[in-house]
């Protein structure tokens, strides 16, 4: 490794690389989703969070924890999914002053039909072309540098 300030040519084949997959990943899902679901990548993330949580509405903090998104974000993103019928807002049992955020009867169903078709475009577009050593070589690298920012906490 080194220390010099700068990348060398394999370092920065492999960062640039991979911050250009990420970004160009993101902007495919993107479109596929608006085409065939008419939601976004982040509306799918918050939906799928909320589909998937085994005690239904969450609040805002456990959905920014799921989500790894800054508190901000996650109250804009919730707004505007609020306004278009996707998500609502309903009061937090064990606290009065707290809210928790649940998915309507169509943000339900919206989810339910764009989950199969972008699994199907994931499939298609990423894990398709991999072999299963470069999965596995690409979960061990995720898993490595998640770990490394694990103790580094993100606070907003």
């Amino acid at each position: 490794m080194s220390e010099s300030g700068r990348l060398s040519d394999r370092e920065r084949r492999a960062w640039f690389g991979f911050l250009t997959m990420q970004e160009d990943v993101r902007r495919h899902l993107n479109r596929q989703l608006l085409r065939d679901a008419d939601i976004s990548v982040a509306d799918f993330a918050v939906l799928s969070v909320l589909r998937m949580s085994p005690d239904g509405p969450m609040r805002v903090f456990e959905l920014r924890e799921a989500l790894r998104w800054e508190k901000t974000r996650v109250i804009h993103q919730t707004s505007r999914m609020i306004r278009r019928g996707l998500l609502e807002r309903q009061t937090c049992v064990e606290d009065r002053r707290g809210t928790r955020i649940a998915l309507t009867d169509e943000g339900r169903a919206v989810i339910d039909k764009a989950t199969p078709l972008h699994l199907r475009y994931v499939r298609q577009i990423f894990l398709d072309l991999l072999s299963p050593r470069q999965l596995d070589t690409l979960a061990v690298v995720s898993e490595t540098v998640l770990d490394n920012l694990a103790s580094d906490a993100f606070e907003d």
